[in-house]
């Protein structure tokens, strides 16, 4: 499917989705965004490689985001704050069109995920963060559409094994709360 489809139908999907909201007490407040856009015809999903200088998820592949700042004016600024911080898109450069359920991470951070479509159809010029971010990663719609990039993995959870997605793009591995936050947004789609 040609990118300006995907783009559509990600738009249409999440006009009328209501996400599932959390309280969560004593956890950081926190967002991300999901950023998809055209890349000379294929819709891409933009993924970050945090380095092993930042507090939390070191070498992890995440979505932008960070924690909520005093001076955000609600949780999309912080997405669209902490995305420029880390990789330089500016938020005049994003159209957010919707949101995934919030999700409350074993690092205690109360995520609430942002989708917005990058208004470009060629390579962006990523000004990379280099404390926080040791590249940007972009990874094609189709290649994690297509469940034989996904396989589900064992983990612990309060003391109960659980299965939780992971998926591959070349030489990366996207697992954990971003790959979570990354299912719902492909099953939402599909």
């Amino acid at each position: 499917m040609p990118a300006d489809e995907w783009l559509e139908r990600t738009r249409q999907t999440l006009a009328d989705y209501i996400p599932r909201r959390l309280e969560c007490g004593n956890a950081t407040p926190a967002a991300i965004l999901v950023l998809i856009y055209d890349r000379d015809g294929e819709a891409h999903i933009v993924f970050t490689e945090r380095t092993h200088q930042v507090e939390h998820h070191k070498g992890q592949i995440s979505f932008p985001g960070g924690a909520c700042d005093d001076d955000d004016d609600g949780l999309e600024s912080t997405a669209l704050r902490e995305t420029a911080e880390e990789i330089g898109v500016q938020p005049e450069d994003v159209e957010i069109i919707g949101q995934l359920d919030d999700m409350l991470t074993i690092s205690n951070f109360h995520v609430t995920p942002y989708v917005g479509i990058l208004k470009t159809n060629s390579a962006y010029p990523f000004v990379i963060n280099s404390h926080e971010v040791a590249q940007v990663v972009q990874v094609p719609l189709p290649h994690l559409m297509d469940e034989r990039n996904m396989e589900l993995e064992v983990r612990q959870h309060k003391g109960k094994e659980v299965l939780v997605p992971a998926y591959t793009y070349e030489d990366h591995r996207i697992w954990g709360a971003t790959a979570r936050m990354l299912r719902q947004f492909l099953e939402l789609l599909a």
